[in-house]
């Protein structure tokens, strides 16, 4: 029979053990955490506090040269701002103002640098406005200034206080044009919304009407000028298209 002054030791050994272990627990817990706290404020400190992880940079992409330059002063991030806590948001609302920007992502790039990527306008015509000829691009926007007209890129001509909406038209009518039709239009003229006219090369006429069906316009006009040869077409309803032999005749252009 075991001895019951043996039995009452072990026990309370195994007692002793079970309690060292719980308090070698919840000092592992406390290091822990006391660990973590630590890191946390260095975390903390470093990101919001140090000099090293301030902005130092701005990298611009999409654009080179005078458009990046530009770019960069519209961003205006301010440098030596924790990068951490520098608005993103507002950098890309400030970019997306110039006119020549169709859109712009802003990035953090660790540990001090800032990435504006710019995804530029593209023109799809010029349009003369105040005297200046002005790029035109899908959406209708216009944009940059230029000295002369750029080779390849289709004239629009507009009436004195045209609305803005008429230009989106416009833009988007010369946006649907098979190359090789706008080859042979000498300019686009937009006199409102609905009455988008194309000029050929030879002075022939091409009633567009609006935007809409441009696709189809285009189709039709492209047989119509091959098969018949006359002064004035007009595809603006483009299942029932004209053509007008006698353009005293055919009313308002």
């Amino acid at each position: 029979m075991a001895d019951p002054d043996a039995r009452v030791l072990r026990t309370r050994r195994r007692f002793a053990r079970r309690q060292w272990a719980r308090r070698r627990h919840a000092w592992r817990g406390l290091l822990v955490l006391l660990l973590l706290s630590v890191l946390a404020g260095a975390a903390t400190w470093l990101l919001l506090f140090s000099d090293h992880l301030t902005v130092d940079g701005v990298e611009v992409r999409g654009v080179e040269g005078a458009r990046a330059d530009e770019v960069r002063s519209a961003a205006a991030v301010p440098e030596g701002e924790p990068l951490a806590t520098l608005d993103l948001r507002a950098v890309e609302d400030r970019v997306g103002t110039l006119a020549a920007v169709r859109s712009v992502d802003v990035s953090r790039q660790w540990p001090d640098a800032v990435l504006v990527e710019v995804e530029e306008r593209t023109p799809v015509a010029v349009v003369s406005i105040g005297g200046q000829l002005r790029g035109l691009d899908a959406e209708g926007v216009v944009f940059d200034r230029f000295r002369e007209a750029p080779a390849g890129l289709p004239r629009v001509e507009v009436e004195p206080d045209v609305a803005d909406e008429a230009l989106v038209e416009a833009a988007a009518v010369v946006a649907a044009l098979p190359a090789g039709l706008a080859a042979r239009v000498d300019h686009v003229a937009v006199a409102t919304v609905d009455r988008v006219s194309l000029v050929l090369g030879d002075g022939r006429t091409v009633r567009w009407g609006s935007a809409d069906d441009s696709a189809q316009k285009a189709a039709v006009l492209a047989t119509l000028i091959d098969v018949q040869r006359a002064p004035i077409y007009d595809v603006s309803v483009p299942g029932q298209p004209t053509v007008c032999t006698q353009p005293r005749l055919c009313g308002d252009s």
